[in-house]
């Protein structure tokens, strides 16, 4: 029987190195559904700060998240933006069938982006029992996350909510990585990340200052950050 690998299957060139074929909701389509979905995306970089998608905005496409991070933010009545959820590769960025976006997206740190038109992925979704398992599956473990930070900002002392908090950024910014260290931009301000945590800026500044005496972290300018050893870190955290 002949293989049907990377070299002769009928995965489209663009997305056989795809970091997010595999573990995204691509994972779950064949060779002709890929082809299909290929002939209507598009790839595209997004700096910093960029605006992806703004809260109550009808929507249009929807995309993979391929590297970076994107941070999901809900307006609030007096105007104050408030973080609500942090998104790394292979994220889904967007919620099928609803007309418009519940929460507005925003680029933490320079992202990669494959994007596709809402009406195609939809359909698919209908036609194909396997990728609708596979974006509910990737919805809940977004639930489960969700309740494990409900335990970080209702229990945890501002050490190990820091901690779990830098914790979070090294296993997801880069989830090809391996290896006992790793090395990120922070994703948010010392200010944004006090308003996600619930803390001050001023907790925060000194929970860094103390994560860094005692090696579990290392600071290079201002949002450069390396984790020598992730586990000593996540002992930190509190965590079981």
């Amino acid at each position: 029987m002949e293989r049907k690998d990377i070299h002769n299957s009928d995965v489209p060139i663009v997305c056989r190195a795809c970091e997010a074929r595999h573990k995204g909701i691509c994972g779950a389509l064949s060779g002709d559904e890929l082809q299909r979905l290929s002939k209507h995306t598009s790839k595209r970089v997004a700096s910093r700060k960029s605006e992806l998608i703004h809260e109550e905005d009808e929507v249009h496409t929807y995309s993979n998240i391929l590297s970076g991070a994107v941070k999901l933010t809900k307006l609030m009545p007096d105007g104050r933006q408030q973080i609500v959820g942090l998104q790394f590769a292979p994220d889904f960025l967007g919620r099928p069938f609803m007309s418009e976006s519940n929460f507005g997206a925003e680029v933490a740190v320079d992202v990669r982006l494959c994007s596709f038109p809402k009406d195609v992925l939809e359909s698919m979704l209908v036609e194909n029992p396997g990728l609708e398992n596979r974006l509910l599956r990737q919805v809940l473990k977004e639930l489960d996350e969700a309740r494990q930070w409900m335990l970080v900002l209702g229990r945890m002392t501002a050490k190990e909510k820091v901690a779990s908090f830098l914790g979070l950024i090294s296993d997801h910014i880069d989830p090809e990585h391996e290896g006992d260290s790793v090395t990120f931009e922070l994703p948010l301000s010392r200010a944004e990340i006090a308003d996600y945590l619930g803390l001050t800026i001023e907790t925060v500044s000194r929970q860094f200052t103390a994560l860094r005496k005692e090696g579990l972290i290392e600071i290079e300018g201002n949002r450069h950050i390396v984790v020598p050893d992730r586990e000593a870190l996540k002992d930190a955290t509190g965590s079981p």
